[in-house]
């Protein structure tokens, strides 16, 4: 069982979860719930949780503020937010879960089975790249976590040059020839790195804009990347990408 604390400034969202829980979630049992920032604090001392449900905007402070407390965070975290569209890329770059108010019974279920299964340790580290994520300036200055069934990778996006799709899997190409296969799909990561300077010039290829070397036209085109892998141009995006390459350059 996961013994389970509700964090949250609103009644009604406390009430709504525990009910959602009650009823979708079996392996879990609400050890108790909190208001906010500091009762929080002393709920999460006095129970020792093994999952927290947390909200991020509190009266009186965030869900940050809360966790910082901690000199160790030795319990398993599920944000809750209202959070922006940019704010909401530093989660999934973090590939920390959260769920969006109001709600859905059905991302709650897959939040709380992902939570079950999640290593403690790992979850510090995803903490620490969202507030980074948050701080970053530029969108390639962010960072991204990579799961794979043995290990954990943080990267800098500049440091990725391009996505390969193998199926169902995504294989990501860094510059300093790593090649990291993660299960997620390509369209995944480029819905998920949209507005980062990637692009998706093939159907099995995502580059990363700022790795691009030069252009050759044989062939139908192909692209040339920093780390000198060449990657074919769709048809249907050579005009585009062409137009890519030309604001680059002025």
């Amino acid at each position: 069982m996961l013994r389970t604390i509700i964090i949250d400034d609103e009644d009604h969202i406390r009430d709504s979860l525990a009910k959602l829980l009650a009823r979708h979630c079996p392996q879990v049992m609400v050890a108790g719930a909190a208001s906010g920032v500091v009762s929080g604090i002393e709920t999460i001392r006095e129970l020792n949780p093994d999952l927290v449900l947390l909200d991020i905007q509190m009266n009186d402070g965030t869900g940050f503020d809360l966790l910082q407390s901690f000199p160790t965070i030795d319990f398993k975290v599920i944000f809750i937010t209202a959070y922006d569209q940019y704010a909401l890329q530093a989660f999934r770059f973090s590939a920390v879960d959260y769920l969006l108010k109001p709600v859905n019974p059905e991302h709650l279920v897959a939040a709380i089975n992902r939570a079950a299964l999640l290593i403690r340790d790992h979850f510090n580290i995803q903490l620490n790249a969202l507030y980074d994520n948050l701080r970053s300036l530029t969108r390639q200055d962010k960072k991204i976590i990579l799961k794979t069934t043995e290990q954990i990778y943080l990267l800098d996006l500049k440091n990725i040059v391009c996505c390969e799709s193998d199926s169902c899997y995504t294989t990501i190409n860094t510059n300093e020839g790593e090649h990291i296969m993660v299960a997620k799909t390509l369209k995944e990561y480029e819905e998920m790195l949209s507005g980062c300077g990637f692009y998706r010039v093939h159907k099995s290829f995502l580059i990363n804009l700022a790795h691009i070397k030069r252009f050759e036209k044989q062939d139908g085109g192909f692209i040339v990347l920093t780390n000198d892998q060449k990657i074919p141009v769709a048809s249907r995006k050579r005009e585009e990408m062409m137009g890519l390459l030309e604001k680059m350059a002025e």
